[in-house]
């Protein structure tokens, strides 16, 4: 049996309520536990896209990709862990940074090419972008100048273009519409027929 590494997922699906809680019910039955999530719309209307990262052996991502395609609103899905990919996270950082200590968070955020996006008489917001090593970086220098507040997104993934094949001519060409949406039916008593 192969060793759990982190993989990474790239599912689209159809643009609808419940999809989201779908897929990850999936992973809760599974018992497999998400590291990261990111949900965002595509290029094409009614499809939304979806970027897992979990972790897993190569049997259980086999099987995982397997169980994704088994639901209804799953169009197409891609283990990209072994495809040269570039992934990137999004956080922002609350700083404790008084008049003393401000230009010394300041260099360190110019040294990890983070921006400073907001600044306060006590603190200050960083915006950082990039790999999640770099991130982590960033936050373990930061940590013992106090760090008040931290927002993380998850990873987004996405084939080099090298390695790309086009997924849209994986994908159908149309997405099913939604399902009617019922009608009340009218009020019992006088209703006139048309």
């Amino acid at each position: 049996m192969s060793k759990a590494t982190l993989r990474t997922f790239i599912a689209y699906v159809e643009d609808l309520p419940g999809v989201l809680n779908r897929i990850t019910s999936l992973f809760r039955r599974r018992n497999y536990n998400i590291v990261s999530l990111t949900v965002g719309r595509t290029e094409r209307p009614g499809v939304s896209r979806m970027t897992v990262v979990l972790e897993a052996d190569e049997d259980a991502a086999r099987r995982i990709e397997a169980n994704l395609y088994k639901l209804v609103n799953v169009l197409f899905v891609e283990d990209t862990s072994q495809a040269a990919t570039m992934v990137r996270e999004l956080a922002l950082i609350k700083v404790r940074a008084d008049p003393t200590t401000r230009g010394e968070v300041m260099r360190l955020c110019e040294v990890f090419r983070a921006r400073v996006v907001d600044v306060g008489p006590e603190a200050l917001v960083a915006e950082i972008t990039g790999g999640g090593d770099k991130i982590d970086g960033l936050v373990d220098v930061l940590r013992p100048l106090g760090i008040v507040e931290m927002v993380r997104t998850g990873a987004v993934a996405m084939v080099r273009s090298a390695e790309a094949t086009d997924a849209s001519e994986r994908l159908p060409l149309s997405v099913p519409p939604p399902p009617p949406t019922p009608t009340t039916p009218p009020p019992s008593g006088d209703v006139k027929a048309a």
